[in-house]
């Protein structure tokens, strides 16, 4: 079955296949919002996303986060104040969905893939939802966009042709050979060599820290020009340079074929979450959510660098980190949050770890100390 037809049958929705979950957002973004609108979005979040609100011509309103889970803070929001939100739903952990009721919303559901709210699936609550297929699939690419209305779903796909570039059946083969590559590298125990070839042959994006680099003149002089994706390529298409490549049957296959296996892994990732959810660093906000299926679970742990180089002398790859938030690593080019220190304090000690290999994860994470406090600002009074 296809992508899209798997996300179809998930959400009752209508679909359109993608190349990727970040065409998809920003197809969504163009569709729903108009250029100098305020767009209320999470500081912790991949660093391409900025980037796609920028081209779509959206002035990010950076929100305060929950210390309880790395989501926006919705009573700590002036919600008259924004046009629209974008979601997050960081490591699978579900923003509060129910409280934008009435709100314009767009759901980023790339982390988010098996998590329900209220017995409904993510992908459902906002004007579109957008799937990725290379996070809980790990099918290397692929996105879906799912939508209500037939009418949108025809527009939305007469704009994703006009910015597909050619694709190439050598250019699937590779990627489909790389994802499963990946995948039977980290099953077998070989992640610490698969990582290290993956640097030697630059097929990791150079990053200053955990972020890509701004380049702020360059940037600052691309937002003078206007707005539209391919003048922001340059920032987007990050460890993905073919973000906007047309796939074949062959990708679509495989891509639905990872799809297919989600439910078989259900069982193994929930007793993962299950686990980690026990120990002491455990994110407040995964121990309400035991029964969702996450992408990764994060701890809160004081010495998070030393962690990761522990974990991956282990074989245990950590990625996703979002590390300084947006309004730190991007400041002049958003409206930065009244409330930062929560997200500085999240970005700077959370652990994101995969429930799939929480086995071989605990004999690290287990004796990790915790994060220090959280910043008091949580603790004040929230808006009315």
């Amino acid at each position: 079955m296809s992508p899209e037809r798997h996300l179809a049958a998930r959400t009752g929705r209508e679909t359109v296949y993608l190349p990727s979950n970040r065409l998809g957002l920003y197809l969504a973004l163009r569709h729903w919002c108009t250029p100098g609108q305020r767009l209320l979005m999470s500081p912790i979040s991949a660093d391409e996303i900025l980037f796609l609100v920028l081209a779509a011509g959206l002035i990010p309103v950076i929100a305060p986060i929950s210390v309880l889970d790395g989501n926006i803070e919705l009573a700590r929001v002036l919600l008259g104040a924004v046009d629209a939100v974008l979601t997050t739903n960081l490591y699978g952990l579900p923003d509060d969905v129910l409280g934008m009721t009435g709100l314009l919303v767009i759901e980023d559901v790339a982390h988010a893939a098996e998590t329900s709210v209220d017995g409904r699936p993510l992908g459902t609550f906002g004007v579109a939802g957008v799937f990725s297929m290379s996070k809980h699939a790990g099918a290397g690419s692929g996105g879906v966009l799912a939508v209500d209305s037939p009418a949108d779903r025809r527009e939305l796909e007469r704009e994703r042709d006009l910015l597909l570039q050619p694709g190439a059946l050598r250019r699937d083969l590779l990627g489909v050979a790389t994802s499963a590559a990946r995948r039977t590298a980290l099953r077998l125990d070989m992640a610490r060599p698969a990582m290290r070839l993956a640097r030697v042959l630059g097929l990791q994006e150079p990053r200053q820290g955990y972020r890509i680099a701004l380049r702020p003149q360059e940037l600052a002089a691309t937002l003078a020009g206007g707005h539209g994706l391919p003048a922001f390529d340059a920032w987007v298409r990050a460890d993905l340079h073919d973000y906007r490549g047309s796939r074949g049957a062959v990708a679509r296959w495989y891509q639905g074929r990872r799809l297919a296996r989600l439910p078989k892994e259900r069982a193994a990732r929930l007793a993962g979450v299950a686990r980690l959810a026990e120990l002491p660093t455990a994110a407040a906000g995964v121990r309400a959510q035991i029964d969702q299926p996450l992408f990764r679970v994060p701890l809160l742990v004081a010495d998070r660098d030393g962690a990761i180089a522990a974990l991956e002398r282990r074989g245990v790859p950590t990625g996703y980190l979002y590390d300084p938030p947006y309004d730190d690593y991007a400041e002049g080019f958003v409206e930065p949050s009244p409330e930062r220190e929560t997200a500085r304090w999240w970005a700077r000690h959370v652990l994101p770890v995969d429930p799939l290999y929480a086995g071989r994860a605990l004999p690290v994470v287990e004796s990790l100390l915790p994060a220090p406090p959280p910043p008091g600002d949580h603790l004040l009074p929230r808006a009315a």
